[in-house]
């Protein structure tokens, strides 16, 4: 089995855009979180969300234009054509067809949807162009024709934990020699319908966003991109290409219990991350960070805890743990994408990203969340936690790049 680095880093978020802003802010703790400036929510009994603001797509596409896509696609071009100016990576020498697109998202294009809504209410409809325009699978496409791939294009709608998905299956296409390089993340853009969602389920909050907070009081829904360009190892050593880390292994697991509740006990995502680190081949005693997938709600926060607490044992307290959704928000099928370029980041520089908005220890659990200020660990082997609706868990183990033999 050939072995997978990470060479470009592109991501879009709420707290900023481009690795180098989006790295700073989340160092800094700057929160991504304001009123709701999309759509209208005099409707709905929360206000908030994690916009991405001052976005301008016609400075990320060259070749197609923003009228015939999504905000969805229009974000995942913007993250992939910034990897992979990062990268360095030549398509043109490459060979185009040794390159392809891996995406997760949630919602695809839900605004086209949304217009067909608003269009029906006047007694007519969206037009046919606009059907070929909102489903999942556009995504992949639009990036695919805009940076001029020709290797397999892939869009993976497996909710929240998507991004990692997407990951996962580029490094199962390089690891196994079919391909030489992947663009792999996720994107998902705001929009009513998931956040009229999540409003009725009663799980936003009505100011912040607090994950592991003892008050926590539910997520914040937001929007953004990352795209990572995966490389296999000696093809990005005989560049000469800077490489962030090494994704080691991946892990996957269904709780099958409910549609939009985790196992209380944790039992999917712990065999997530035993998973992960088992074809990783990581002990225990290695992960010295987890990027939780932390949304802030009461249930989601205590069951993950729950699950680092039975893996880890006695040295659960030990680990450091953060979700920088009290930052950037839940953006839903971008997020643990979004989160692995902040693992990337912290494997690099040796930080890793706090936990903001955190007043109150939730007296259950004696866990390290990294609570409100960044800290310098020298993290070597970090996990990357994401779950979603349906009890779809991933978790995505990566290390620092040193060379030697995984």
């Amino acid at each position: 089995m050939r072995r997978v680095v990470i060479t470009g880093i592109g991501v879009v978020s709420p707290i900023g855009s481009g690795r180098d802003p989006f790295w700073e802010a989340l160092l800094a703790g700057k929160s991504g979180i304001g009123p709701v400036t999309s759509f209208d929510t005099a409707a709905f009994p929360v206000k908030i969300g994690a916009e991405v603001r001052d976005f301008e797509p016609g400075k990320h596409l060259r070749k197609l234009g923003p009228e015939c896509m999504g905000r969805t696609s229009q974000l995942a071009i913007a993250a992939a054509r910034q990897c992979l100016e990062d990268s360095g990576l030549q398509l043109a020498e490459l060979g185009r067809r040794s390159a392809g697109v891996s995406i997760g998202t949630t919602s695809g294009e839900p605004q086209f949807i949304e217009l067909h809504n608003d269009a029906r209410k006047g007694g007519g409809g969206l037009p046919g162009e606009g059907f070929r325009r909102y489903s999942c699978s556009v995504i992949s496409a639009h990036v695919a024709m805009e940076l001029d791939l020709h290797g397999p294009a892939f869009t993976i709608p497996t909710a929240c934990a998507a991004g990692n998905h997407a990951i996962g299956h580029a490094f199962d296409l390089l690891r196994a020699g079919r391909l030489e390089a992947m663009l792999a993340g996720g994107a998902d853009s705001f929009s009513r319908i998931p956040y009229m969602g999540f409003a009725r389920l009663g799980a936003i909050a009505p100011e912040r966003c607090q994950p592991f907070d003892r008050n926590r009081k539910g997520m914040v829904p937001g929007e953004g991109a990352a795209m990572l360009v995966l490389e296999e190892m000696e093809h990005a050593k005989a560049r000469g290409a800077k490489i962030y880390a090494e994704v080691l292994g991946y892990g996957l697991s269904c709780d099958s219990h409910h549609m939009t509740a985790s196992h209380p006990e944790g039992d999917g995502a712990m065999r997530a991350m035993v998973a992960a680190m088992k074809e990783s081949r990581v002990a225990l005693g290695e992960v010295d960070y987890i990027s939780a997938h932390g949304t802030g709600t009461p249930t989601n926060d205590r069951v993950e805890s729950i699950a680092i607490c039975r893996l880890f044992g006695e040295r659960a307290g030990r680990v450091p743990m953060s979700s920088i959704k009290s930052m950037v928000g839940h953006t839903m099928g971008a997020a643990s994408a979004i989160e692995a370029a902040a693992c990337a980041m912290a494997l690099d520089t040796g930080w890793i990203p706090p936990t903001i908005n955190h007043e109150e220890s939730d007296p259950e659990f004696e866990l390290d969340y990294v609570p409100n200020q960044a800290r310098h660990t020298s993290p070597r082997t970090v996990l990357n936690n994401a779950y979603a609706f349906g009890g779809n868990n991933a978790s995505l183990c990566l290390r620092k790049f040193e060379g030697a033999a995984a």
